[in-house]
């Protein structure tokens, strides 16, 4: 069995411990609410505490190879991708973990934007596990794991009851929506422009139809679905700002 696929099925199994076994425990150990919760509210408090932890490693790896793997930013569609591999890898092995909760918990975490964008990103990445495809712009995608902690520590906040008023919930709901802006939504005309340079290239040509229409589709599909969740972000976050205002401007007034 090919290494990278190794990395899968470990990925595969670690998330699954988390998610049972050592979230659960340190969620009861660490957070004050936590007991209070339902049934429900813990199993998806698990997901997204797992869901955090892979965001972390996976978006941090990405940065690093951007930053600093000189083979695949040379050679955007056919440099090295052992590194890249073994992100993508882990990458996988949480999405085929987070599809199975989705599917045995659909009644509190089933959600069809999630299966799509699991679904693309599992169809493109197969093609750099299997034949090391296009390691740059697979690893760029990564990138937008970095805004994920942020939209699930909105989540924490709300289901521990803290009011929307609150700083934290101020400053971290800030920090989502710039956050997911820029990795997520700022970045589309600059990797398109990199895609469109490619086209026409010998590199190009010699990946094939099935791996350049993968590459293609998957990448618009994600970034529909990313313009979908920015837009619900950016209207929430504007009703949060707009209560606060309107709060802070009623206590004003009632001071006068």
């Amino acid at each position: 069995m090919d290494g990278s696929y190794q990395v899968v099925i470990g990925s595969f199994i670690v998330f699954q411990v988390l998610f049972h076994v050592v979230t659960p425990r340190l969620s009861a150990r660490l957070s004050w609410g936590y007991s209070n919760l339902s049934g429900a509210q813990k199993t998806e408090w698990h997901s997204r505490c797992v869901s955090t932890v892979h965001a972390l490693i996976v978006g941090g790896l990405a940065l690093y190879i951007l930053w600093f793997d000189d083979d695949v930013n040379r050679d955007r569609i056919w440099g090295d991708p052992r590194l890249v591999k073994v992100n993508i890898a882990i990458a996988s092995g949480y999405l085929i973990n987070d599809l199975v909760l989705l599917l045995w918990h659909w009644k509190t975490l089933g959600d069809r934007y999630f299966i799509s964008h699991h679904l693309a990103a599992l169809y493109a990445y197969q093609y750099v596990l299997a034949r090391g495809l296009l390691p740059y712009f697979a690893n760029f995608r990564l990138i937008a794991e970095l805004s994920t902690p942020f939209v699930n520590q909105r989540w924490f906040f709300e289901v521990l009851a803290v009011p929307r008023s609150a700083r934290l919930v101020l400053l971290n709901g800030t920090a989502m929506s710039i956050s997911f802006f820029l990795v997520r939504i700022a970045v589309i005309p600059s990797y398109y422009q990199q895609v469109a340079s490619s086209f026409g290239t010998a590199a190009f040509h010699r990946l094939g139809l099935g791996p350049q229409c993968a590459w293609i589709i998957s990448s618009l599909a994600l970034d529909i679905l990313n313009t979908i969740w920015m837009y619900k972000i950016a209207r929430g976050c504007w009703k949060i700002l707009f209560r606060s205002h309107m709060h802070r401007k009623t206590e004003l007034s009632k001071s006068f």
